[in-house]
């Protein structure tokens, strides 16, 4: 999983992102609301599954920043981060339209569950175990079963499962699944990525994943 984070302060921006690696959680690091704001846009949102946003910026104010995106349409899960731990401040920041408002500091552990919680509820998951017809994928533990029998992904096809998984119902373009398989490099190209499709179907069965050709895939609920 991918995240933007959002935070002006040097050794705590390089702290947050070092601890959520260590929970398979990337991340790409800003240090203003303008380089947020181009982080954002319309091309580049899909690359992240969740935000990150500390309030003290030094060109401008984090709860601006979230007010604006909300009425920009983004939909981004948004979790603040901040020293603010007023009463008024949280309640101006979920009312602002963050998913969560969290105090620091915080340990590692919490702040990658909360980010898994906040991801999966605006997938429409209620827990991080997900269940699609016949198939079960453990988020937390990386497993995935088929009609409860174990099936073993490389780390790769287990995140272009996900990630189609996190978007059940929705066609996933493939530029959207190639960034989410290498967040931090060089996207898949095309090739490798229907070869990683490919495996999927072998092992899980060739209906469980639908080309929408010239678009991307989608998982099928049900298979037969």
């Amino acid at each position: 999983m991918h995240l933007l984070l959002i935070e002006d302060d040097l050794d705590l921006g390089a702290e947050v992102q070092r601890a959520l690696a260590g929970y398979g959680l990337t991340s790409e690091w800003v240090r203003s609301v303008g380089a947020a704001q181009a982080f954002t846009d319309d091309a580049n949102s899909a690359r992240f599954a969740c935000v990150l946003l500390d309030l003290g910026l030094p060109d401008g104010d984090g709860l601006r920043l979230l007010a604006r995106w909300r009425q920009q349409g983004v939909k981004l899960p948004v979790i603040v981060l901040t020293a603010r731990d007023a009463l008024e401040m949280r309640v101006a920041g979920l009312d602002a339209g963050a998913d969560d408002y969290v105090v620091k500091p915080v340990a590692p552990q919490e702040l990658a569950s909360r980010v898994r919680a906040v991801t999966r509820r605006a997938g429409g998951h209620a827990s991080g175990v997900w269940t699609i017809g016949a198939l079960t994928i453990n988020t937390s533990r990386r497993e995935v079963s088929l009609s409860g029998v174990t099936v073993a992904l490389s780390p790769k096809e287990f995140g272009v499962l996900a990630e189609l998984a996190l978007h059940a119902g929705e066609v996933v373009a493939k530029h959207r699944l190639a960034q989410a398989v290498a967040p931090l490099g060089e996207p898949l190209d095309f090739g490798a990525l229907e070869w990683h499709i490919g495996n999927l179907r072998r092992k899980l069965g060739d209906a469980r994943i639908r080309t929408i050709r010239g678009v991307g895939y989608s998982i099928a609920e049900q298979c037969g």
